[in-house]
C-alpha cells in the first residue's frame, strides 16, 4: 500500500504508471559535485574483503584479488563498486571496529589506485567506519544494512555529505514503507540530500516475506527515492530452488529482471556482466516501440 499524504491507501499501481513516475522524477546522485544519472538503471558490483561472506566467489582478501575484482567490475559495465569488510550472513563471526577498518583500509587503497574515478560505496553499519572511509579514502556512498541502527549514523552521513543507502530490516512492505517514511524525514531534517532505499531482501524476512516484498516492489516508487535491489545469489533463491549460491546465477538473473520491471534503479550484484545485460534487455523491450523485423 503506497504512501499518500502520510497515510496508506489501497491502490493498484501498474508498471506503466511506475515507469512514467520514475521518468518524471529523473533520479540523480551527487558524487562529489558530479551528477550521476539514474534514469537508466545502474549496476553495483560487490567486493567483499572478508573471509566468510556467504558466497565464496565474492571473497577477495589478497591485493591481487582485490585489484582484479575492481577492474573486472569496470570491464563488465558496472557503475559502482561496493566494498564490505564485515559479513552479515547468518552465523558470521563478530568483527571489531578496528578489524573492519583495517580490512577496509587495505581494500579501499587498492580500489582507489586501480580505478580512481569509479564511484566507491562502502558497506558498513558503523558511523565511525563510515567516517574513516569518506575522510581517508574519499568514499562516495555509504551503504548501511542496519536501517540506521547506529545512533550516530544519520548525523554522520549528513555531515559527510555523501549519498546514503538506507536498507530496511522490516518483515513486510507495509512496515518497510512506514519505516522509510519516518527515517527519510529524519535524514531530511538533518540536511541529507541523496537517499537510496533498499528493501533488504534476505534480512529478517522469511522466504514468503521476501517474495511478498518483491511482488509489491513497484509501490516503493511512491516514496520518491531511487530503489536499490540486492538479491544476488541469496537464500530466497537457493531455498526456493534447493540449490547452493554457486548455482544461483539463473535465479538471480530472473529476479533482477523482475526488479527492473518494477522500477529498481540500482542492482547490487556479484555477477556484473549478467546484470548489465538484464538492464540493456529490459531497456530495449520497454522503450523500443518499433515493430521487429522478421527475416525470412
Amino acid at each position: 500500500m503506497p504512501l499518500n499524504n502520510g497515510r496508506f491507501v489501497k491502490k493498484h499501481v501498474s508498471l506503466r504508471k511506475i515507469k512514467k513516475k520514475k521518468k518524471e522524477l529523473d533520479y540523480t546522485l551527487n558524487i562529489k559535485g558530479r551528477l550521476l544519472d539514474l534514469s537508466e538503471p545502474r549496476v553495483m558490483g560487490i567486493l567483499n574483503a572478508t573471509p566468510d561472506s556467504f558466497y565464496a566467489g565474492s571473497r577477495k582478501q589478497t591485493e591481487r584479488d582485490i585489484a582484479d575484482r575492481t577492474n573486472e567490475i569496470v570491464a563488465q559495465g558496472g557503475t559502482f563498486v561496493d566494498v564490505g569488510a564485515y559479513s552479515t550472513r547468518p552465523g558470521a563471526q563478530e568483527v571489531s571496529v578496528q578489524e573492519e577498518m583495517d580490512r577496509l583500509r587495505m581494500a579501499l587503497s587498492i580500489v582507489r589506485h586501480e580505478q580512481p574515478d569509479m564511484p566507491l560505496s562502502v558497506d558498513t553499519f558503523r558511523a565511525d567506519v563510515a567516517r574513516m572511509a569518506v575522510e581517508e579514502y574519499g568514499a562516495d556512498i555509504i551503504n548501511d544494512v542496519s536501517e540506521g541502527a547506529d545512533a550516530d549514523m544519520f548525523r554522520m552521513v549528513s555531515r559527510l555529505r555523501v549519498p546514503y543507502i538506507l536498507m530496511s530490516v522490516q518483515k513486510d512492505l507495509h512496515d518497510t514503507l512506514l519505516a522509510f517514511a519516518r527515517k527519510v524525514q529524519m535524514l531530511r531534517d538533518l540536511g541529507q540530500k541523496d537517499i537510496i532505499l533498499d528493501p533488504g531482501f534476505g534480512f529478517g524476512k522469511t522466504l514468503e516475506e521476501n517474495y511478498a516484498v518483491m511482488n509489491g516492489l513497484e509501490q516503493m516508487q511512491m516514496t520518491g527515492q531511487p530503489i536499490l535491489v540486492g538479491i544476488s545469489r541469496k537464500s530466497m533463491i537457493n531455498r526456493l530452488l534447493d540449490i547452493q549460491p554457486e548455482q544461483a546465477l539463473n535465479g538471480t538473473t530472473a529476479l533482477n529482471t523482475l526488479a527492473l520491471l518494477k522500477g529498481a534503479s540500482i542492482l547490487r550484484v556479484h555477477d556484473v556482466r549478467e546484470a548489465v545485460e538484464c538492464v540493456r534487455i529490459v531497456a530495449a523491450s520497454c522503450c523500443n516501440n518499433s515493430q521487429p523485423t522478421i527475416n525470412s
